[in-house]
């Protein structure tokens, strides 16, 4: 089905050719980059000694802490470290430890980094939780670009003068966190692009939208550590870090909540297929692919959810009928009753205490595509393109299905979420179908 795919859109065997370069080069020119400096930081350490040690056990210890207690993600999302990134950014800024002088260069910034971080990452790798090589990489790959930025201000006498204390010290510690917050949010996406094949600009947008949010958290926590050690000493650590790890502690509950809440949702969505309405695995099939066109087509954050909870219900109209549709392909009935589902569906999702924005994708999936919000766009393309590709239709496969969807495009359907379907389908999708 991919290589027939392939065809359908101008210039896709040299697209795909590319995006398979990127899948291999990207991640593989991150580790490279971070193994050697992993390398560099602990063969300089191990060589040359802990400069001031307590203060490096001190940081490492926190920053294996931070890593520690992180998780709580869902599938899919980059579990979030913000006490570990703070330690990490506040021993790359920190300048004085009790008002004296540090002394600690980069290659020892990295190497208490990389220790604390592979210490607390531990048991998430025994449990084989995220991406772990991801994060490691991006977390070096960031601390030695603040370090390099950093620590020579501090480590000659003629800058030390200039930037250790007063305006420009201000200025490192405001500009600093910024620039290195901003190339972990490149990096991440550049990571995330190569891992999911999906656009780089909606992944990059997702990650400089968090920036306001957590990321300015985690920079405000590393600048008030370096700060606070400089003046009391490490008995500022603990003071300066509760804020952050009770944060920490309240996102994985909340994270707990949004999985319950989905998994209430999903299992709401099958009772569709446990009446026997709709085919095994529909629901799934039409939330997978709705989602990776979403992004195709740019959305990202709240929007996906929306639309992934939208795709996911809205077949839960067919449980008002009396009559169940046949295989519950709604693709092929009439209009009028296509519209007539979609209501019920929308007054049943209203009941469910989801944000109103999903009843209305729901309500509206059968409308006039001109007339429809994009995410109803969407999961009416997707539904069509299950039903008619499956065994509840008489297509004789995807590639019929997606020329009919073209043939419906001057009324029925959008065709650039059409042609978006078609290129996520050359990547590769769920089945279509009844085969789940």
């Amino acid at each position: 089905m991919s290589a027939a795919l392939l065809g359908t859109v101008p210039r896709r065997g040299r697209r795909r050719a590319v995006l398979t370069v990127v899948t291999v080069l990207t991640p593989l020119g991150v580790y490279c980059a971070a193994g050697a400096l992993a390398v560099a930081a602990l063969t300089h350490t191990l060589r040359y000694g802990l400069v001031e040690p307590r203060a490096a056990l001190a940081f490492g210890v926190l920053i294996a802490l931070g890593e520690l207690v992180r998780g709580g993600a869902l599938p899919g999302e980059r579990e979030p470290a913000p006490l570990g990134a703070a330690g990490a950014l506040a021993y790359t800024l920190l300048g004085q430890n009790a008002g004296q002088p540090t002394g600690h260069g980069v290659f020892q910034t990295v190497a208490v980094v990389l220790v604390g971080s592979l210490a607390g990452a531990a048991p998430h790798a025994v449990r084989s939780r995220g991406r772990g090589l991801d994060h490691l990489a991006r977390r070096l790959i960031a601390v030695g670009f603040a370090a390099v930025c950093c620590r020579p201000l501090y480590g000659a006498a003629g800058l030390r003068e200039r930037f250790g204390e007063g305006p420009g010290h201000a200025a490192v510690l405001l500009l600093l966190p910024a620039l290195t917050a901003l190339c972990d949010a490149v990096l991440t996406a550049l990571l995330l692009r190569a891992r999911t094949r999906h656009p780089y600009g909606p992944l990059l947008r997702d990650e400089l939208r968090a920036l306001p949010h957590l990321g300015s958290a985690v920079c405000a926590t590393g600048v008030v550590i370096a700060l606070g050690v400089a003046v009391a000493g490490l008995w500022a650590l603990p003071v300066c870090c509760v804020p952050l790890l009770v944060t920490q502690l309240s996102f994985r509950r909340y994270a707990a909540v949004r999985a319950t809440y989905r998994q209430t949702i999903a299992s709401l969505a099958r009772a569709t297929e446990i009446a026997g309405h709709t085919p095994e695995g529909h629901a799934r099939r039409v939330a997978e692919l709705s989602l990776a066109v979403g992004r195709e087509l740019g959305l990202s954050g709240t929007e996906l959810t929306v639309l992934e909870y939208a795709a996911l219900m809205h077949d839960i109209g067919q449980l008002s009928l009396v009559d169940p549709v046949p295989k519950g392909a709604t693709a092929l009935l009439p209009v009028v009753e296509q519209r007539r589902i979609a209501l019920l569906g929308g007054a049943v999702v209203r009941q469910t205490g989801v944000p109103a924005a999903v009843a209305v994708v729901v309500e509206r999936q059968a409308d006039p595509y001109r007339e429809q919000p994009l995410p109803a766009r969407i999961v009416r393309v997707v539904n069509a393109y299950d039903d008619l590709a499956g065994e509840c239709a008489s297509a004789s496969g995807p590639l019929d299905a997606l020329e009919r969807l073209r043939l419906g495009t001057g009324y029925d359907y959008q065709p650039e979420v059409v042609e978006s379907l078609a290129r996520v389908l050359s990547r590769g999708g769920p089945a279509p179908g009844g085969t789940g």
